[in-house]
């Protein structure tokens, strides 16, 4: 089976991580592997002060890898700030996994359903909300609570932003729609 990718694109609050976390279970359930690739922002961090790990990196090394006999870790300093594509993410993960969700990375050239809820809970005041739907042709659907208040009528299905099993049916449908193909040169 060829690894297949989509991404979930929506503003902040939208239910983004509300809907991958069932669907990873969902999968997980039907004997499926899944892989995860999450936008964070740009401080973030996953190790702790005092750790050996910690330390090293500190200490300036560019790659740290932890290693146990249940998982592994990869952390890579940057001397400069280094914009990473969605496809760079993707080349970095185990090619024989089943499924590669992608959250955030709204604007990336891959499949992907827009999240729309039209008042996001943790929205930013003052920025407008426009759906990506109308105008990326990357949006092969859209998962919403509110099928009646989406802004613009879409081309693409409508799906129920609360019933994940659903949705999952759907993408399983898609098929060699979402097999990965890694572009020529990544852009995003």
């Amino acid at each position: 089976m060829a690894m297949k990718v989509i991404g979930f694109a929506g503003y902040s609050g939208s239910g983004k991580t509300s809907l991958v976390e069932p669907l990873i279970s969902l999968m997980r359930a039907g004997g499926l592997s899944v892989s995860v690739v999450k936008h964070a922002h740009h401080d973030f961090d996953v190790d702790h002060e005092g750790k050996d790990s910690w330390r090293h990196r500190k200490a300036g090394a560019y790659e740290v890898v932890l290693a146990s006999d249940r998982r592994l870790a990869l952390m890579r300093e940057f001397a400069e700030p280094a914009e990473l594509s969605v496809h760079d993410m993707v080349a970095e993960l185990d090619p024989r996994v089943d499924w590669v969700l992608v959250e955030g990375f709204k604007h990336a050239d891959l499949p992907k359903i827009e999240i729309w809820r039209e008042q996001p809970e943790r929205a930013n005041a003052g920025k407008p909300h426009l759906p990506l739907y109308p105008r990326d042709p990357h949006v092969l659907a859209v998962a919403t609570d509110a099928p009646q208040r989406l802004p613009v009528l879409p081309r693409q299905p409508v799906l129920d932003l609360n019933a994940p099993a659903q949705i999952l049916q759907w993408l399983q449908q898609q098929g060699e729609r979402l097999r990965y193909r890694a572009p020529a040169s990544p852009r995003d």
